[in-house]
């Protein structure tokens, strides 16, 4: 049996909305038990976020600067050019991904790595955001811990067994529709 057909994802955590009108800001903090230096190599280096990521940049993404990036397992390809606003290894990463932005912060614990999450999103999608985001985390987190299942995003996310539930789950806690 393969990885992901054993995989079931946990409930959601972590996870919080900020809110300004139709503009929403999902915040997902995942505790990981890695070190920054790894987490951050996971987030910047293609191979590995090929791995686990809803997207594929053409550079690694560790140093400010222009990036094409391209949808993973998208029904039609898209694509289009992003920026990274900041790389500070390895604490924070800022870039944007498409009309959103996306900010990453890595702060070193007893344990590991806290790392958080902030993706400007329109609210009507938000609890897909949180139920995709959690899928990835969940997949990293395997990746790191030599362990991978293989990367579940795009169409293959939503035609996942857990899919329908996880955003259901996620939109009550926001007050968000599903």
């Amino acid at each position: 049996m393969s990885g992901q057909a054993q995989y079931a994802p946990g409930p959601p955590r972590g996870a919080h909305v900020e809110k300004d009108g139709q503009r929403w800001t999902l915040v997902l903090v995942r505790e990981l038990r890695h070190a920054p230096e790894m987490v951050w190599e996971a987030l910047t280096d293609p191979a590995q976020l090929a791995e686990w990521a809803p997207f594929d940049p053409d550079r690694n993404i560790a140093s400010e600067g222009p990036v094409r990036m391209k949808m993973a397992h998208s029904p039609r390809p898209v694509e289009f050019d992003t920026q990274v606003k900041r790389a500070e290894p390895p604490r924070l990463l800022e870039y944007s991904w498409g009309e959103s932005d996306l900010r990453w912060e890595l702060e070193p614990t007893d344990r590991g790595t806290r790392l958080t999450l902030w993706h400007n999103i329109d609210k009507g999608f938000v609890s897909w955001g949180a139920a995709g985001w959690h899928i990835c985390f969940d997949v990293l987190e395997h990746l790191l811990s030599g362990d991978p299942i293989g990367r579940l995003v795009g169409n293959d996310a939503i035609r996942f067994g857990h899919w329908k539930e996880l955003v259901a789950q996620y939109a009550k806690q926001f007050e968000a529709q599903p």
